[in-house]
């Protein structure tokens, strides 16, 4: 059964992308924890960080990139945090790799 994420991609689901390309897209968090919060999903269905793969390593880095990207398009010039939620004990909800993009405010650590 498809993902949330595989539904969205797809466009099935509407969603209103901040970034597109053959890779991955990027767009808005529908509960967002930080002024700016948006997540980078790669259309490939990995199922989590732990479920990628050594052929994976050149997405993964694409992944990367384009979270400074959207980080930068979204004006975040102080900084932001990256988060990568895996398993269910790390918070994961959505099982398809996903990259949390959080800024517009001050971030604390230890994050929670």
């Amino acid at each position: 059964m498809p993902t949330l994420f595989e539904k969205l991609i797809a466009g099935e689901i509407p969603a209103d992308f901040v970034h597109e390309d053959e890779h991955c897209v990027a767009f808005k968090d529908v509960a967002p924890q930080a002024p700016v919060h948006l997540l980078v999903v790669p259309r490939e269905p990995i199922e989590s960080l732990a479920a990628a793969e050594d052929r994976h390593k050149p997405l993964l880095g694409h992944l990367l990139r384009v979270v400074d990207k959207v980080a930068s398009d979204a004006g975040l010039t102080d900084g932001y945090r990256v988060a990568i939620n895996t398993g269910e004990g790390g918070g994961q909800t959505v099982p398809h790799l996903h990259l949390h993009v959080l800024g517009g405010r001050g971030m604390s650590w230890p994050p929670g």
